[in-house]
């Protein structure tokens, strides 16, 4: 079916390519610490090294007060000797120039992105004040803090289902410098079950005044939080904003066109829709011409595999 979308590691983050510190042995020909974003990965299935272990040599083997990015695959949630988040929050002091963390860098082949464990990010945010950019993959068990973080820039949320609690905790959250939010919220069936009331804070812009760009995506409310969107204040401030990846109609699409000018915009990005081919002229007819850039890639089709019964589908959920 089409709307399977795979999630694969990262190849670039924070603007910087991926680099993988190497398992088992003392590493050679290392890049400069500053030149990567490193990425910590020991595959417990095919590795005899403990995640402890293989910390404890990156943390020998790397100038850490030059790393500026840092990327944490499997296992970083379940070591016994330091690794993962609690090494890293002790070791505070030592990685002074970290501007961004991703958390949970899994693909399908090591865990369905449904699996992925998060936990509560109040102790990493205190301790890290100078983080700019922050993005998770998972969502269960993940808890973000009301109070917030005064210089995060970028936060990014991958889920295949966002649990509401924390979607309406980071939609509360203060976040004075957040210019780019981006949350997968998900299926219903996989923890997910977020509706526009949940977010109603981020709705009404408050906490995040420097907002440029927003990305409510992958769900299963999209026409919800398309009509919502209509008439959010939030939208005035923005200059992209993204309704991907999820199962937006030809309702929420007619709900957008009918709310406020989004004249102002320069991205729509509605890809993996589920929009007739009329609606589609209609939106490209109405805002392209104003100079919005709208992406309708990616249209789907009902399932209709279960009868009279019809279903649509996000593209990533288990």
């Amino acid at each position: 079916m089409s709307y399977v979308h795979h999630v694969h590691h990262v190849e670039q983050f924070h603007g910087l390519p991926a680099f993988t510190f190497p398992a088992y042995a003392n590493p050679v020909d290392l890049p400069d610490a500053d030149a990567v974003a490193w990425r910590l990965h020991c595959d417990p299935y095919s590795s005899d090294e403990r995640f402890d272990s293989y910390w404890k040599r990156f943390t020998e083997s790397v100038d850490l007060g030059k790393i500026r990015a840092l990327i944490l695959g499997s296992p970083w949630y379940d070591s016994d000797g330091g690794g993962g988040l609690d090494g890293l929050i002790g070791l505070r002091e030592t990685f002074s120039g970290l501007e961004a963390l991703f958390l949970g860098d899994l693909e399908d082949e090591e865990s369905m992105i449904s699996m992925i464990e998060l936990e509560d990010l109040t102790e990493l945010l205190e301790a890290f004040p100078g983080l700019r950019e922050l993005a998770l993959r998972g969502g269960d068990g993940l808890e973000f803090p009301v109070t917030g973080h005064a210089g995060l820039r970028v936060l990014r949320v991958e889920s295949g289902g966002l649990p509401p609690e924390a979607a309406a905790q980071i939609a509360a959250a203060s976040l004075p410098s957040l210019e780019r939010l981006e949350l997968w919220l998900g299926d219903d069936y996989y923890g997910g079950g977020t509706t526009a009331e949940h977010l109603a804070p981020l709705l009404t812009g408050v906490g995040k005044p420097a907002l440029r760009h927003l990305g409510l995506q992958n769900s299963t409310v999209q026409d919800e939080l398309a009509a919502a969107l209509a008439t959010a204040p939030v939208v005035r401030r923005l200059i992209s904003l993204s309704l991907s990846m999820g199962t937006l109609g030809d309702e929420g699409a007619e709900a957008l066109l009918a709310g406020q000018s989004l004249a102002h915009l320069r991205e729509l990005d509605l890809s993996h829709h589920f929009l007739s081919q009329d609606m589609m002229l209609r939106i490209w007819t109405e805002l392209e011409p104003q100079g919005v850039r709208v992406n309708l890639d990616g249209r789907q089709e009902e399932d209709t595999d279960f009868g009279d019964e019809t279903r649509r589908y996000v593209a990533v959920s288990e």
